[in-house]
This record gives C-alpha cells, sequence and structure tokens, in this order.
C-alpha cells in the first residue's frame, strides 16, 4: 500500500439493477480496493439508478456540502438510452478537464476496440475532482489507474498548493 492520502474520497455507481438489488455490483468494491491500495482507506460507496437529476444532485451536494476532494462515478458513459452519467456531470462541474476521458480512452483502447464509444470525462465543482470511470469492474480500475498519477496532484492544486508545477 502506498502512504495513506488524506482525500475525502465518494464512489458513486451508477446502475438500474445495481440499485434495485437485482445485480450485484463488483465495479464499487474493485475502486474501493484499488483506491486503498493508493492510499486512500475510507472511500464512501453509494448506488443510484441512471437518473440524471439525481445524479448532479448527489455530485453537486458531496462537493459543496460534504467536501469530498474526489468523486468516482462508475457506470453510465456509453452510448445506451439510460448512459447520462456524463450529461449529469457536466451539468455541476464548471470545468471540464478533457486529459482525463482522453488518457482513459487512449489506454482502453490498447485492450478493446468497443473503448471508442466512451464518453467518460472528469472535471472541477469548487474544490472538488469528478472522474467518470466505465460501469466494468476491470475497466473501473484500468482507467482509473490510467489517470491516477495526475489525481493527487491536481487535488492538491485545487486545495490551494502553490508549489511550482514543474517536474525535476
Amino acid at each position: 500500500m502506498a502512504g495513506a492520502l488524506n482525500l475525502k474520497t465518494g464512489v458513486l455507481v451508477l446502475s438500474d439493477k445495481g440499485s434495485r438489488g437485482e445485480r450485484e455490483d463488483a465495479s464499487g468494491p474493485a475502486l474501493l480496493d484499488f483506491l486503498a491500495d493508493q492510499g486512500v482507506p475510507d472511500a464512501e460507496l453509494v448506488i443510484l439508478p441512471d437518473e440524471r437529476p439525481l445524479i448532479a444532485e448527489s455530485l453537486a451536494r458531496w462537493a459543496d456540502q460534504e467536501g469530498f476532494d474526489l468523486i468516482l462515478t462508475c457506470g453510465g458513459t456509453g452510448v445506451s438510452p439510460r448512459d447520462v452519467t456524463p450529461e449529469a456531470t457536466r451539468d455541476v462541474i464548471t470545468t471540464e478537464l478533457p486529459g482525463f476521458g482522453e488518457q482513459m480512452r487512449a489506454v482502453s483502447l490498447t485492450k478493446s476496440p468497443h473503448a471508442i464509444i466512451s464518453r467518460a470525462t472528469a472535471g472541477i465543482r469548487r474544490h472538488t475532482l469528478i472522474i467518470n470511470l466505465p460501469g466494468s469492474p476491470r475497466a473501473a480500475v484500468e482507467n482509473l489507474a490510467a489517470v491516477w498519477p495526475a489525481v493527487p496532484h491536481a487535488i492538491a492544486k485545487l486545495q490551494g498548493d502553490d508549489a511550482d508545477c514543474a517536474q525535476g
């Protein structure tokens, strides 16, 4: 395990069937395991249906009222009619960070040609970094791993770190 990171983190799994208890979610626990391995052992996990207003309200509440540093969404990034996570995310962020989605798709394309249809994005709301991840456990962890090296630095900057960004 890496050194502990003091990041208040939430994992929001978007799944109609999972939220109704019709399917056991494996993506959320896989992401919690990844986070623990990175030194973020106490992330909160919530499963919601694929409802744009509900997703947007949850993201805004976690960022504004609960002070989360990092919110990961999981699911709803494809092209099915119920896939509305990127739209809900764009409803609440003030700044989009397209490099996150670009990096995740680039890494995923080495594993699956279907990665091209991912609409995952990332952005900022107040001092919170929000990252959309695909719904499958393997893809969610692979995508998070692809961008993780930038996550602690981005959050530090959001929280006011004014140190030089140049790499040594």
